[in-house]
């Protein structure tokens, strides 16, 4: 007899599955079992995703085999499934709403970790890709992280505290990364790195990360990845060649040597020519409730005037249907000022949630339930899908040789 297989959406219901309260890992680690059970990364998972399971036996509606097996197979009803057959593994941390994941799948990579700690973005990975990430990556061993050949992360930008290499040296001791990054997320993101040792990585950062704290936060990140054995390579791109937006980002990239060599020949993608045009993404009819109010575009005009009076560049930014806008920041949802769009009769409006995904590259299926404050905050901290994809194709090049 054909067992009956379940559909995703159908697991979710049941066993009532809310990203923004798992607070414990434990539909962390019971996704990331089901998306991995047919493969050698499953055994990380098992256990606490079968611990889960039993909790959960006596609660109404619930499966009357509370067993891990009872689950399987399962079609992947959701916008953004795993490959089949998938030619690499990589992980994603600081995984925000999934736009590097989405990226790195399309070249047909498989996810086999995911951490993100903000719940909100959480419940939109959720929807899209059918697994909750875990939580507080500073809180992960490494050990429990399975294998995989890229590991990819967009860390936030700290500054590097330089009291306890100051003390060593005093000491005559000698330092490495582990106590230049101590305190800081990158320090997460090179102890996976040195444990794990994957083929390569991708990080992703600010344009600033260069300058930060006068060149010298991006000097420790470099020595500290030239020092854990990898050849590593940056560079600036500006997301404006792939979506209509100027956004600067630094991509740094790092290869194995000791499983390359020295040898893998990397080198950035050249950039499509810029045409993108605002207008291409834009809705015909947007909701009234994204123009500005009388009130609040009063305010932005007497803003700017008063900057510019003083020779300052502060101020909205109304953007050339023709041309590109500013920046999206994780901000739009205060104002929207520094995106505006200019309205025959009317007030300016901010751009729609649906809209900011436009503008990140993200396809009209991506989908977004949370409220329209979250999601500008959300895709303000994305990435350019289409930019990480054009760094996907040669980094993955090279991982398949």
């Amino acid at each position: 007899m054909k067992k009956n297989v379940l559909k995703y959406s159908e697991i979710r219901e049941k066993l009532n599955i809310l990203p923004e309260k798992d607070e414990n890992n434990k539909l962390a680690n019971l996704t990331h079992y089901l998306q991995n059970a047919d493969n050698k990364t499953s055994h990380y998972y098992k256990e606490p995703a079968s611990e889960y399971l039993i909790h959960l036996k006596n609660k109404p509606g619930f499966f009357e085999n509370p067993s891990l097996q009872c689950l399987l197979p399962i079609k992947w009803d959701i916008p953004f499934p795993a490959p089949k057959e998938p030619c690499f593994h990589f992980i994603d941390l600081f995984a925000g709403i999934g736009g590097t994941r989405l990226a790195f799948q399309n070249y047909g990579g498989k996810c086999v970790f995911t951490s993100e700690w903000d719940k909100f973005a959480k419940k939109t990975y959720e929807l899209n890709f059918g697994e909750v990430p875990f939580g507080d990556i500073t809180k992960i061993d490494e050990n429990d992280i399975p294998e995989h050949d890229i590991l990819l992360a967009g860390f936030p930008c700290q500054p590097f505290s330089i009291a306890g290499v100051s003390k060593k040296n005093s000491l005559g001791r000698s330092h490495g990364f582990l106590d230049k990054t101590q305190g800081t997320l990158f320090f997460d993101v090179a102890r996976i790195i040195k444990h794990k040792r994957p083929k390569a990585f991708m990080l992703e950062n600010v344009k600033n990360l260069i300058s930060h704290d006068k060149g010298r936060t991006f000097k420790v990140i470099f020595n500290t990845l030239k020092e854990l054995d990898y050849n590593v390579y940056f560079k600036i791109l500006d997301g404006k060649h792939f979506v209509p937006q100027h956004r600067e980002r630094i991509i740094i990239v790092g290869f194995d040597k000791n499983t390359f060599k020295g040898q893998e020949n990397f080198q950035f993608a050249e950039l499509p020519p810029e045409n993108k045009k605002i207008a291409q993404i834009l809705d015909t009819n947007p909701d009234e409730k994204y123009t500005l109010s009388d009130k609040l575009w009063s305010y932005l005009q007497t803003y700017a005037e008063k900057h510019r009076a003083k020779g300052n560049g502060f101020g909205f930014g109304m953007t050339n249907l023709n041309g590109i806008s500013r920046t999206l920041s994780a901000r739009y949802y205060k104002d929207g000022s520094e995106i505006l769009i200019p309205q025959n009769d009317s007030n300016p409006r901010r751009l729609t949630p649906r809209e900011c995904a436009r503008l990140m590259g993200y396809p009209d299926n991506f989908i977004i339930r949370v409220s329209d404050n979250q999601a500008y905050r959300q895709f303000g901290n994305s990435v350019i899908v289409p930019l990480i994809e054009s760094v996907a194709k040669e980094i993955v090049k090279i991982i398949v040789k």
